[in-house]
């Protein structure tokens, strides 16, 4: 299909060109290689998210909007193929614990996957054009929340919701061969569903978990209303009402990195995974409280008080309102919570799922120590390039120790290995299922890039 071009100078327009005539081929071997992986996490999140009660509810409230044959990650259920993005985008982000671009402060995964699946099994692709969409739909989403300068979350917008969704509109008019200036329209309607707000954090609300799957929702609207020669604003991210302009208010803001370096600079290969199911502004202060407590041979029982340095940004996300954080009421409240990380890291010397429970939430001790805990203002910290932490311990027997991350663990500077990756899926996954199972899911997905239909790949995925 063709519609009239958009100008060219506009930045929505360069990436269409771009995503068009982008081929497989033109993907390095290592950033496919790596995209298998970040899926692999992102798979077993799905599998390992089923096991809580959000994923019920969600395919209910979806279900209750018609039905399907499209398969979902990790359940046995069926949906229409947007809804079936709707409910992998909740799966995969639903316990926090996916995959983030560090600078951009975006969850890149969880919107371009569920996007990609329903796009390229409704369009009859082979999983060679699924991982390339994927891959496309990274590079935007990462790119959108750069362009905004580690703002979004400074004025109450979650850049997952916000970036995920250009990210998805590319995915899906890339698999549904929509031409340059198709794209370019999908991304122009786009901007007028792109959005999340950041108030679930005053009351430990569900809507986070929604956000990158209704982004993936959003990108496959737009797509096929731009498929349909559906007109967009070519100017969507530079323009006078565009996303930066409306959304960041005056603040820093970098448009350009919408198209900076496409092709040449793959920031699929800057995308942390993480190694805790956690807020990713807390990662710092969890290794610093581990490896202080193996260090030093210490027990919770030992600290008198811990003292948290942090940039205000992420401050603001982890710290407030501080009666949540400081008394956090459930799981979703608590990894959010940068006192009952630390406390719990230091009082368990662990910081797994299990920290999650009940048992956790409720421990006297714990809840102790969660009081002891004083933050502050970071000023040395590298937010948002990274996300640093510092911590400083009092102890009973009068000795200070402290610890500065100034780089988090899973960063680009710090990668998880891609082994380290399959053993986090492994232990994911088994939480809900058989090894025979994982093994089957685990080969579907390491085997991305061929002429496998995505059906038969989304089918492999299911519960």
């Amino acid at each position: 299909m063709t519609i009239d071009s958009p100008p060219r100078t506009s930045l929505a327009g360069t990436v269409g060109d771009f995503v068009a005539r982008f081929r497989p081929e033109d993907v390095p071997d290592e950033v496919l290689e790596r995209a298998r992986y970040l899926v692999l996490d992102a798979v077993g999140l799905a599998f390992a998210s089923t096991g809580y009660d959000f994923p019920t509810k969600a395919r209910d409230a979806l279900g209750r909007l018609g039905s399907g044959e499209h398969p979902v990650l990790g359940m046995p259920d069926r949906l229409s193929p947007r809804d079936a993005a709707t409910l992998n985008g909740v799966l995969v982000h639903g316990m926090d614990f996916d995959d983030t671009h560090i600078p951009a402060v975006t969850h890149v995964s969880a919107s371009a996957l569920p996007a990609a699946i329903s796009a390229a099994t409704t369009a009859g692709a082979n999983t060679r054009d699924l991982l390339l969409a994927y891959v496309l739909g990274v590079e935007i989403s990462a790119r959108v929340g750069l362009g905004g300068a580690g703002g979004f979350h400074d004025v109450g917008f979650h850049p997952t919701a916000v970036a995920g969704a250009f990210g998805a509109a590319v995915t899906a008019g890339k698999l549904w061969g929509l031409d340059a200036a198709g794209i370019t329209a999908a991304q122009g309607i786009v901007g007028s569903m792109s959005a999340g707000l950041l108030e679930f954090l005053e009351d430990g609300s569900w809507t986070k978990r929604l956000h990158p799957g209704w982004a993936a929702s959003s990108g496959m609207s737009a797509a096929a209303f731009a498929e349909q020669q559906w007109r967009g604003p070519a100017a969507v991210y530079e323009g006078r009402f565009g996303l930066y302009a409306t959304h960041l208010q005056q603040r820093e803001s970098d448009p350009g990195a919408v198209a900076d370096g496409l092709g040449e600079r793959w920031e699929l290969m800057r995308t942390a995974v993480k190694p805790y199911p956690i807020c990713h502004f807390i990662h710092a202060f969890a290794d610093a409280a581990l490896a202080l407590r193996a260090e030093h041979g210490l027990s919770g029982d030992d600290v008198v008080s811990v003292h948290c340095a942090i940039h205000p940004v992420p401050g603001k996300v982890v710290c407030e309102p501080a009666a949540n954080k400081w008394e956090p009421r459930d799981e979703y409240d608590a990894k959010f919570s940068l006192p009952y990380v630390v406390a719990t890291a230091l009082r368990r010397g662990r910081f797994g799922l299990a920290e999650l429970e009940d048992d956790a939430l409720r421990d006297p001790a714990t809840a102790a120590l969660t009081r002891r805990v004083e933050v502050v203002e970071d000023h040395e910290g590298a937010f948002p390039r990274a996300y640093s932490g510092y911590l400083e311990l009092e102890l009973a027997d009068g000795r200070r120790l402290s610890r500065r991350e100034q780089i988090n663990r899973g960063h680009d500077e710090r990668p998880l290995s891609n082994d380290e990756i399959a053993a986090k899926f492994a232990g994911t996954i088994g939480t809900v299922t058989d090894e025979a199972t994982a093994e089957r899911v685990r080969t579907a997905v390491l085997g991305l890039g061929d002429d496998t239909p995505a059906r038969e790949f989304a089918e492999a995925c299911r519960g």
